[in-house]
């Protein structure tokens, strides 16, 4: 009975809250401005992990959940229509992957593992379809049926454009966190080895938000946000495996070890190839993808009214 008493009373009080919305059809035009923070978990699609076989990385049924991890973000939006907003944002996001969390043999024997900090600034264009629904105009009738009628919600889509770094670092013998890049992992450098990689990289953010608002200055959402990517080394994994023996004469034995830290469960998956020669090489992950990683996030915006200007009197001489 408690228990039921207490839903009631939630649903009771958002019904009121949302009474306080949005009730006049063009209320929206005196807030167009909007500052708004996230919060959420944030995951990642790349080599490194995933599901119990193989064929399926980079797809979202590839995700490993134990790995999430945090998001954070501030953003600024500004409503050009009722319908479409632009919108730029600050994002604060940690990915990870361990091949040690699946049980494909190929995969976990490969061991690798990492976790990167992801900067990123990106914009975006918004198509919002927003509903007001309005009750008695003035409020006369301060009745629960015309408080449940005025209310204000939206649903958005979002396609944008970013930029991100990011510096994937992986967890050696000890437990110690390591950066990878000037380790050299793939023979970046080397002679018939890849160039060496940039820590930044654009990004295409997309996904979709519902909001509902409070006191027409409020609004509290949960939003769904995918990048696309145009780097394969988030996770210091793309290509082939170079010669262990030239990446420790030029780089050392931890670069050697970072390498390759396979478990050696599976003769012959991380021999590499004499590049020289031309000679094809074990894959130690999938260049032919980028990788990808994604939010979902909590969001609460506080909406900026606009400033009444000031009149001014003319003379009628």
């Amino acid at each position: 009975m408690k228990t039921r008493l207490l839903a009631i009373s939630f649903f009771l009080t958002v019904f009121w809250a949302h009474s306080q919305n949005f009730i006049r059809p063009n209320e929206w035009k005196k807030y167009r401005r909007e500052v708004y923070g996230s919060v959420g978990a944030a995951n990642f699609l790349g080599d490194l992990g995933g599901l119990n076989r193989i064929g399926t990385d980079y797809s979202p049924i590839d995700l490993e959940m134990v790995e999430t991890r945090t998001a954070f973000s501030l953003g600024y939006r500004y409503k050009i229509a009722k319908w479409f907003n632009v919108s730029a944002a600050f994002n604060y996001l940690i990915v990870k992957g361990d091949d040690r969390l699946t049980t494909e043999p190929f995969r976990n024997n490969r061991n690798i593992n990492f976790k990167s900090n992801i900067f990123e600034l990106a914009g975006r264009l918004e198509f919002v379809y927003m509903a007001n629904r309005v009750g008695h105009r003035y409020g006369i009738k301060r009745t629960l049926s015309r408080r449940m009628k005025n209310r204000s919600w939206d649903f958005t889509a979002f396609v944008g454009i970013g930029g991100f770094y990011f510096n994937p670092k992986a967890r050696d013998p000890k437990g110690n966190w390591v950066k990878l890049k000037p380790l050299h992992t793939e023979g970046q450098g080397l002679p018939g080895g890849p160039k060496q990689y940039s820590n930044y990289s654009v990004s295409i953010p997309m996904g979709i938000a519902y909001r509902i608002y409070f006191n027409r200055k409020v609004c509290v959402g949960l939003e769904a946000n995918f990048r696309k990517t145009f780097t394969d080394y988030i996770d210091d994994v793309s290509g082939v495996y170079y010669d262990k023996s030239a990446i420790q004469k030029a780089y050392g034995s931890q670069a050697a070890y970072f390498a390759d830290p396979s478990k050696g469960l599976i003769p012959g998956q991380t021999s590499a190839g004499n590049e020289l020669t031309g000679a094809e090489a074990q894959m130690r992950g999938d260049s032919r993808q980028m990788d990808s990683y994604m939010s979902l996030q909590l969001t609460v915006g506080y909406l900026i009214k606009k400033k009444r200007g000031k009149t001014r009197l003319r003379s009628k001489f």
